[in-house]
Protein backbone atom coordinates (compact mmCIF):
# COMPACT_ATOMS: atom_id res chain seq x y z
CA UNK A 1 0.00 0.00 0.00
CA UNK A 2 3.02 2.13 1.16
CA UNK A 3 4.43 1.56 -2.04
CA UNK A 4 1.90 2.65 -4.21
CA UNK A 5 0.89 5.85 -2.38
CA UNK A 6 4.95 6.63 -3.17
CA UNK A 7 4.09 5.83 -6.92
CA UNK A 8 1.22 8.31 -7.15
CA UNK A 9 3.17 11.38 -5.28
CA UNK A 10 5.65 10.98 -7.96
CA UNK A 11 2.80 11.22 -10.64
CA UNK A 12 1.25 14.39 -9.24
CA UNK A 13 4.54 15.86 -8.14
CA UNK A 14 5.39 16.16 -11.89
CA UNK A 15 1.77 17.47 -12.57
CA UNK A 16 2.60 21.10 -11.68
CA UNK A 17 6.34 21.41 -13.11
CA UNK A 18 6.60 23.36 -16.17
CA UNK A 19 6.59 21.41 -19.45
CA UNK A 20 9.48 21.21 -21.61
CA UNK A 21 8.61 21.58 -25.19
CA UNK A 22 11.30 21.01 -27.88
CA UNK A 23 10.61 22.09 -31.47
CA UNK A 24 11.14 19.24 -33.78
CA UNK A 25 12.37 19.42 -36.20
CA UNK A 26 13.51 23.06 -36.02
CA UNK A 27 15.15 22.59 -33.11
CA UNK A 28 16.61 19.56 -32.63
CA UNK A 29 18.03 18.25 -29.17
CA UNK A 30 21.93 17.03 -29.15
CA UNK A 31 22.13 13.34 -28.85
CA UNK A 32 24.52 11.77 -26.06
CA UNK A 33 28.10 11.17 -27.02
CA UNK A 34 27.79 7.40 -27.12
CA UNK A 35 23.97 7.35 -28.88
CA UNK A 36 23.25 4.57 -30.83
CA UNK A 37 22.44 5.68 -34.15
CA UNK A 38 22.20 4.53 -37.96
CA UNK A 39 25.06 2.65 -38.90
CA UNK A 40 28.20 3.56 -40.68
CA UNK A 41 30.86 1.67 -42.71
CA UNK A 42 34.44 2.68 -41.84
CA UNK A 43 37.10 3.23 -44.22
CA UNK A 44 40.87 3.55 -43.71
CA UNK A 45 42.68 6.19 -44.81
CA UNK A 46 43.76 5.22 -47.89
CA UNK A 47 39.46 4.73 -48.61
CA UNK A 48 39.54 0.59 -48.32
CA UNK A 49 36.62 -0.39 -46.82
CA UNK A 50 37.25 -1.86 -43.12
CA UNK A 51 34.79 -4.85 -43.68
CA UNK A 52 36.25 -7.62 -44.26
CA UNK A 53 32.99 -9.47 -45.08
CA UNK A 54 33.31 -11.96 -41.96
CA UNK A 55 29.68 -12.03 -40.81
CA UNK A 56 30.28 -12.03 -37.39
CA UNK A 57 27.80 -8.88 -36.72
CA UNK A 58 25.02 -10.61 -38.69
CA UNK A 59 25.92 -13.55 -36.34
CA UNK A 60 25.51 -11.12 -32.95
CA UNK A 61 22.62 -9.54 -34.16
CA UNK A 62 19.85 -10.78 -32.07
CA UNK A 63 16.77 -9.48 -34.32
CA UNK A 64 18.19 -11.23 -37.28
CA UNK A 65 18.59 -7.19 -39.27
CA UNK A 66 21.92 -7.54 -40.92
CA UNK A 67 22.37 -10.15 -43.88
CA UNK A 68 26.31 -9.83 -45.47
CA UNK A 69 27.74 -11.79 -48.35
CA UNK A 70 31.89 -11.73 -48.54
CA UNK A 71 33.60 -12.15 -51.57
CA UNK A 72 37.31 -12.72 -52.42
CA UNK A 73 39.57 -9.37 -53.03
CA UNK A 74 41.78 -9.95 -56.28
CA UNK A 75 44.81 -8.11 -57.18
CA UNK A 76 43.04 -6.16 -59.91
CA UNK A 77 40.26 -5.22 -57.94
CA UNK A 78 40.80 -4.84 -54.39
CA UNK A 79 38.37 -3.18 -51.57
CA UNK A 80 39.53 -3.96 -48.28
CA UNK A 81 42.80 -5.04 -47.17
CA UNK A 82 43.33 -8.78 -46.89
CA UNK A 83 41.48 -11.82 -48.35
CA UNK A 84 38.00 -10.87 -48.13
CA UNK A 85 35.73 -7.84 -48.49
CA UNK A 86 31.95 -7.30 -47.53
CA UNK A 87 30.47 -7.62 -51.04
CA UNK A 88 26.82 -7.37 -49.96
CA UNK A 89 25.77 -5.81 -46.60
CA UNK A 90 22.25 -4.97 -45.95
CA UNK A 91 21.15 -3.51 -42.59
CA UNK A 92 17.02 -4.23 -42.02
CA UNK A 93 15.99 -1.21 -39.65
CA UNK A 94 12.30 -2.38 -39.59
CA UNK A 95 14.13 -5.06 -37.40
CA UNK A 96 17.16 -3.27 -35.64
CA UNK A 97 16.64 -2.75 -32.08
CA UNK A 98 19.81 -0.63 -31.75
CA UNK A 99 21.47 -2.79 -29.02
CA UNK A 100 25.31 -2.25 -30.77
CA UNK A 101 25.97 -5.97 -30.35
CA UNK A 102 27.07 -5.80 -34.14
CA UNK A 103 30.05 -3.27 -33.61
CA UNK A 104 30.90 -5.16 -30.69
CA UNK A 105 30.96 -8.42 -32.53
CA UNK A 106 33.49 -6.43 -35.77
CA UNK A 107 36.96 -7.16 -35.30
CA UNK A 108 38.63 -4.93 -37.68
CA UNK A 109 36.54 -2.20 -36.00
CA UNK A 110 34.70 -1.52 -39.44
CA UNK A 111 30.64 -0.67 -38.19
CA UNK A 112 29.96 1.97 -36.00
CA UNK A 113 26.89 3.77 -35.05
CA UNK A 114 26.23 7.47 -35.55
CA UNK A 115 24.27 9.87 -33.37
CA UNK A 116 21.46 10.07 -36.63
CA UNK A 117 18.00 9.08 -35.70
CA UNK A 118 16.33 10.07 -38.21
CA UNK A 119 14.96 7.20 -39.95
CA UNK A 120 11.30 7.08 -40.37
CA UNK A 121 9.63 6.54 -43.57
CA UNK A 122 6.43 5.46 -45.60
CA UNK A 123 8.43 2.98 -47.43
CA UNK A 124 9.12 -0.63 -46.02
CA UNK A 125 11.69 -1.07 -48.81
CA UNK A 126 13.52 2.02 -47.97
CA UNK A 127 14.21 1.67 -44.51
CA UNK A 128 16.39 -1.87 -45.63
CA UNK A 129 19.85 0.02 -46.18
CA UNK A 130 22.16 -1.19 -48.17
CA UNK A 131 26.04 -0.54 -48.40
CA UNK A 132 26.14 2.47 -50.68
CA UNK A 133 23.73 4.04 -48.22
CA UNK A 134 26.29 2.47 -45.13
CA UNK A 135 29.59 3.58 -46.38
CA UNK A 136 31.14 6.52 -44.83
CA UNK A 137 31.83 9.47 -47.99
CA UNK A 138 35.21 9.53 -48.98
CA UNK A 139 37.32 12.13 -47.21
CA UNK A 140 39.76 14.61 -49.01
CA UNK A 141 42.88 11.87 -49.90
CA UNK A 142 41.13 8.89 -49.94
CA UNK A 143 40.76 6.79 -53.09
CA UNK A 144 37.58 5.22 -53.93
CA UNK A 145 37.89 1.19 -54.42
CA UNK A 146 39.01 -0.77 -55.53
CA UNK A 147 42.28 0.17 -55.73
CA UNK A 148 45.88 -1.21 -54.43
CA UNK A 149 47.22 -1.18 -50.31
CA UNK A 150 48.48 2.60 -50.10
CA UNK A 151 49.65 2.19 -46.53
CA UNK A 152 51.45 -1.01 -47.13
CA UNK A 153 52.45 -4.34 -48.52
CA UNK A 154 50.03 -6.28 -46.28
CA UNK A 155 47.07 -6.22 -44.01
CA UNK A 156 49.86 -5.86 -40.98
CA UNK A 157 50.44 -2.18 -42.23
CA UNK A 158 46.62 -1.65 -41.68
CA UNK A 159 46.13 -3.62 -38.05
CA UNK A 160 49.37 -4.18 -36.60
CA UNK A 161 51.85 -1.78 -37.61
CA UNK A 162 50.78 1.34 -37.14
CA UNK A 163 53.40 3.78 -36.33
CA UNK A 164 55.14 2.67 -39.97
CA UNK A 165 51.29 3.01 -41.48
CA UNK A 166 51.66 6.87 -41.10
CA UNK A 167 55.44 6.63 -42.26
CA UNK A 168 54.27 4.82 -45.41
CA UNK A 169 51.44 7.02 -45.81
CA UNK A 170 53.18 10.02 -46.21
CA UNK A 171 55.85 8.36 -47.79
CA UNK A 172 53.81 6.95 -50.69
CA UNK A 173 54.59 8.79 -54.59
CA UNK A 174 51.67 10.52 -55.65
CA UNK A 175 49.16 9.78 -53.30
CA UNK A 176 48.01 12.21 -50.13
CA UNK A 177 46.58 9.69 -47.53
CA UNK A 178 44.95 11.73 -44.55
CA UNK A 179 46.45 10.98 -41.16
CA UNK A 180 43.88 9.53 -38.44
CA UNK A 181 42.63 12.41 -37.23
CA UNK A 182 41.42 13.98 -40.59
CA UNK A 183 39.87 10.82 -41.38
CA UNK A 184 37.42 11.11 -38.18
CA UNK A 185 36.23 14.37 -39.25
CA UNK A 186 33.44 12.77 -41.28
CA UNK A 187 30.13 11.77 -40.43
CA UNK A 188 29.20 11.54 -36.73
CA UNK A 189 29.42 7.95 -35.58
CA UNK A 190 29.20 6.68 -32.02
CA UNK A 191 31.81 4.78 -30.33
CA UNK A 192 32.63 2.63 -27.65
CA UNK A 193 36.25 2.05 -26.26
CA UNK A 194 38.02 5.38 -25.07
CA UNK A 195 38.25 7.53 -28.16
CA UNK A 196 34.05 9.52 -28.12
CA UNK A 197 35.49 11.37 -31.26
CA UNK A 198 32.76 10.76 -34.41
CA UNK A 199 34.50 10.16 -37.85
CA UNK A 200 33.87 8.23 -41.10
CA UNK A 201 37.02 6.32 -41.73
CA UNK A 202 39.04 5.34 -38.70
CA UNK A 203 37.29 7.30 -36.78
CA UNK A 204 34.03 6.23 -35.10
CA UNK A 205 35.92 3.15 -33.96
CA UNK A 206 34.62 1.68 -31.26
Amino acid sequence: MLDAVKGFGLTFSTMFRKVVTVKYPEVMKPTAPRYHGRHVLNRHPDGLEKCVGCELCAWACPADAIYVEGADNTEQARFSPGERYGAVYQINYLRCIFCGLCIEACPTRALTMSNEYELADDNRQDLIFTKDKLLAPLLPGMEAPPHPMRLGDSEQAYYVDVPARTTRAADAPGKSVPADDTARAGARVNVSGEDSTIGSSDGGDR
